[in-house]
């Protein structure tokens, strides 16, 4: 889709499109290239309307905060859904919350806390939006973002707003993926939403083919002012332990199997490691931070050297989670 192919999009669109969007002021890491499209819905409904007109071929990136995503210098080639400003209702539905996918973290926790609900505490300490939660499973201090799921809301590439449950996906330690494929797996997949009630789509389709648009979540009755004295405690604990003065996008690895990613390279001593403007949090090992306007590949050959250093001198394999895309520059 070239940019004069814009005007080929229905009138009835009502978001906004904008075009050659530098991604350093939509990513964390205040990092990277160029985007050739960006579209800001002007909620649900527009977005299901622009996907439904949009060629079936062309390249899609959801984002909302901008956290745990490193576009290349050399930029992304395709149109970059910003869900933040876009996709933003929160409501009480009975007894769950519907909160959509542009909805921050610490917002959900303090309406949760408003509504005298306990357990969405930890939200507040996690960097992005829900939309990004559900689709890495993020968690921080023991909670992850599943446990709290009564079922989502996708649109699949053609502008389909679906329901799904759990028992649809199969969920772990920074993963999600959507079960089976054909009947088989949806059979697999989806009992647990049949005994529910809810009906099931057509056959599922892989991930990559839906976003996440918006979850009901379950928490539990409580004491609002005990809710908003655990966040501030968890605030604290992030704030003293993370660098969040310095642009960076979480944690970059995810933790290996009984360890913690941040002790492996600390142990290797690569804290304080540079290369060009990105370095390894002096703070915690387990962050890469931008210190004098760090590019893309200054961040992507850091995490490539810390990655080697670690499975070199202790024999494990970081995983990173964070997502990077893009092209390379020559």
């Amino acid at each position: 889709m070239k940019m004069s192919e814009a005007a080929k999009f229905s009138e009835e669109l009502r978001g906004e499109m904008s075009f050659d969007v530098e991604m350093r002021r939509y990513t964390t890491w205040r990092a990277g290239g160029i985007a050739q499209r960006m579209y800001q819905a002007a909620d649900l409904e527009d977005l299901r309307n622009f996907l439904h007109q949009l060629p079936a071929d062309e390249p899609l990136l959801a984002v909302g905060q901008g956290s745990n995503l490193l576009v290349r210098d050399g930029g992304y080639r395709g149109t970059v859904l910003l869900m933040v400003g876009a996709l933003t209702e929160l409501r009480m539905e009975g007894e769950n919350i519907y909160v959509q996918a542009g909805v921050a973290g610490a917002k959900l926790a303090r309406f949760a806390a408003l509504n005298n609900l306990c357990g969405a505490e930890f939200f507040g300490g996690i960097p992005g939006t829900l939309g990004g939660m559900l689709a890495m499973n993020a968690g921080c201090y023991g909670s992850e973002t599943w446990q709290k799921v009564v079922r989502v809301q996708v649109l699949t590439r053609t502008g389909e707003l679906l329901e799904r449950m759990p028992a649809e996906y199969e969920v772990g330690y920074r993963h999600v993926a959507l079960l089976g494929k054909g009947e088989e797996g949806r059979e697999k997949g989806g009992k647990a939403a049949q005994q529910e009630g809810f009906t099931l789509p057509p056959s599922p389709l892989t991930l990559n083919q839906e976003f996440f648009v918006g979850a009901w979540l379950h928490f539990e009755q409580g004491d609002a002012e005990a809710a908003r004295q655990e966040m501030k405690a968890l605030l604290e604990k992030r704030n003293a332990s993370q660098p969040l003065d310095l642009p960076n996008a979480g944690s970059v690895f995810r933790n290996p199997p009984g360890g913690f990613a941040a002790k492996l390279i600390e142990g290797c001593g690569l804290k304080g490691k540079r290369i060009g403007g990105a370095q390894v949090s002096e703070k915690h090992a387990n962050f890469i931070v931008n210190v004098n306007d760090a590019t893309a590949a200054d961040i992507e050959n850091l995490i490539e050297e810390v990655r080697a250093t670690v499975l070199q001198q202790t024999g494990v394999d970081l995983h990173p989670e964070v997502r990077i895309l893009g092209e390379k520059t020559i």
